[in-house]
């Protein structure tokens, strides 16, 4: 890892959360389940321990048990700008808006750079951006 990565604590919908930025970022995500890791302090099959392999973001994520918080995203966003080109960011920015919330649609600005703001379905607060591209 060359950065900090988000590691997210989820309400038993890890697993579904895991597998949603997998798909939406075109990667795989690795679950192992609290069987695996031998806890017997929740179900058998939440994951323990998840990430997302060999894909353009970092994340990792587990169920959580217990008295622990789940994750709330307030006054942070997770920044891509420039990460891609300008067609796989748009690709990104519709995938993470499915059953999520835009806040500022992912559109030229004045300063000549595109940019856009979600909340996906879990909660994560992304800004999605790029320049160059005359097509926004």
């Amino acid at each position: 890892m060359t950065g900090p990565t988000p590691y997210l604590y989820f309400a038993g919908n890890a697993r579904e959360a895991l597998t949603f930025y997998g798909d939406v970022f075109g990667c795989p995500a690795q679950l192992h389940t609290f069987a695996e890791f031998d806890r017997t302090d929740g179900p058998a099959d939440a994951v323990a321990h998840g990430y997302l392999t060999g894909g353009p973001v970092a994340l990792f994520g587990a169920d959580v048990v217990g008295d622990r918080p789940t994750f709330r995203c307030e006054g942070m966003m997770l920044s891509l700008l420039g990460t891609a080109d300008p067609a796989t960011l748009r690709t990104w920015f519709a995938g993470l808006a499915e059953g999520g919330r835009v806040v500022e649609d992912l559109r030229r600005r004045p300063w000549g750079a595109s940019d856009g703001q979600v909340v996906d379905r879990y909660g994560l607060h992304w800004l999605i951006g790029f320049e160059g591209d005359e097509t926004a």
